[in-house]
């Protein structure tokens, strides 16, 4: 019964509240799509996804390449040419995206782009791709656009230096609290499931500061459920549809 009364307590503290679907490296589990591809990215939209969500590194020699795992096809990005990456090929035949490509193309589109800047091995490395990364995203103009997320600490801190003061940097480690998070200028938390359900005092604590809150890789109705209870601002998914479908009144 107690349980029963929380649950309607925070259905009610939330019912005013917008909740945003965040696709997870794009809406790529659907036909003709693939994870971290142009066409993950143009679903996303086409759906009404409020985010679109996408991994980036930075080869040896400069270029911004869009990928979730740190190799492609067996070769590290991080340590390879471009020339090594450049023809190969994505599961649904699209090359290898680089982020020039998928900025260019999230232009004519209206979902918001969050640029994943993955941990780099080289720190030196990661430092210039986040000053790279940044530096794209001002000369196309999308700087109102984007918002950012990295496992990195000092790749956090790079960001929040380096992108516009009101631009949106989250962290998703999982190990700092949300005034902790607060104090370093952070725009929110951006945890996973699993950290989320240790701490869910930390969402109220988020929202008492003025934070956001995102929860990742949100799956299964259960889930999704919790988060939409809990009044989470954000839901990053890899079934976007289906969120949107509990998410309507």
């Amino acid at each position: 019964m107690k349980r029963l009364i929380f649950l309607l307590l925070v259905l009610a503290s939330v019912a005013a509240s917008a909740q945003e679907v965040i696709c997870h490296r794009g809406y790529w589990d659907i036909e003709g799509s693939a994870q971290n591809s142009i066409r993950s990215l143009v679903k996303a939209d086409s759906i009404g996804a409020w985010g679109s969500e996408f991994d980036v590194w930075m080869t040896a020699d400069g270029v911004l390449v869009v990928n979730h795992d740190e190799t492609f096809e067996g070769v590290t990005i991080e340590t390879a040419k471009w020339k090594q990456l450049k023809d190969m090929r994505l599961k649904n035949g699209e090359p290898l995206p680089t982020l020039e490509q998928m900025l260019e193309c999230g232009k004519s589109l209206k979902t918001r782009l969050i640029v994943e800047m993955k941990p780099h091995t080289n720190r030196g490395q990661e430092k210039k791709a986040a000053e790279k990364i940044v530096k794209m995203v001002k000369k196309m103009g999308l700087e109102d656009r984007v918002e950012y997320i990295t496992f990195s600490y000092k790749g956090m801190i790079d960001l929040k230096k380096l992108a516009p003061e009101d631009t949106p940097v989250y962290y998703l480690n999982g190990e700092l609290s949300p005034s902790q998070l607060e104090e370093l200028g952070m725009a929110g938390i951006d945890y996973s499931m699993e950290v989320m359900r240790d701490h869910p005092q930390w969402i109220d604590e988020a929202h008492s500061l003025g934070m956001k809150v995102n929860v990742w890789t949100v799956n299964s109705d259960h889930d999704m459920e919790w988060c939409i209870n809990y009044g989470v601002d954000f839901i990053t998914t890899n079934a976007p549809e289906r969120l949107q479908q509990l998410l309507e009144p």
